[in-house]
């Protein structure tokens, strides 16, 4: 059985995180070298007599920290897609923890991977004649992979064609 087939017991779920690269650990290293290059900088200005450039110091820390922080909070938005036979739902999720539930019907919903020259991509969920832009948090690479798995997984919760046979 396929990984992304769709049953009425299995059903479709992902979960679209923004990629952060820096991780808590990585996070802890940068901002102790951050701070330990900037103290150790700005105690030499301290001995020369230049005692005011170490609060700069302490600023650009303090600033590099808030920006980091700022980051890791949007990185709590995201985006889940569930599908059933019945029912294709996207849910956004904000930073702030806020929510909107967008629903579409399977079998008149079409994944659209609009790609420019440049190789951007937008992901959208074309029914009834609109579209529904989705997967911004993702990149280009991951938006394609993601636009093959669900519609593979739309495919797979249609069910079979019907009419395809025959019957006597």
């Amino acid at each position: 059985m396929d990984d992304h087939a769709v049953t009425t017991q299995d059903p479709f779920r992902a979960v679209l995180y923004p990629h952060r690269s820096l991780s808590p650990r990585g996070f802890l290293i940068l901002m102790s070298a951050i701070g330990g290059v900037s103290f150790v900088t700005g105690f030499a200005f301290l001995l020369i007599g230049a005692w005011p450039v170490l609060g700069f110091f302490g600023l650009d820390v303090a600033l590099v920290y808030v920006a980091f922080k700022l980051n890791y909070r949007a990185a709590r938005a995201h985006e889940v897609v569930e599908l059933t036979p019945d029912l294709l739902t996207i849910t956004r999720v904000t930073p702030a923890g806020a929510s909107q539930r967008f629903e579409f019907n399977p079998y008149w919903t079409r994944v659209r991977l609009a790609q420019s020259p440049d190789g951007r991509t937008d992901l959208k969920i074309a029914s009834h004649g609109r579209e529904f832009s989705f997967g911004r948090l993702l990149n280009d690479d991951e938006r394609r992979d993601f636009a093959q798995t669900l519609e593979r997984a739309l495919f797979a919760a249609r069910g079979p064609a019907t009419g395809s046979a025959a019957s006597p």
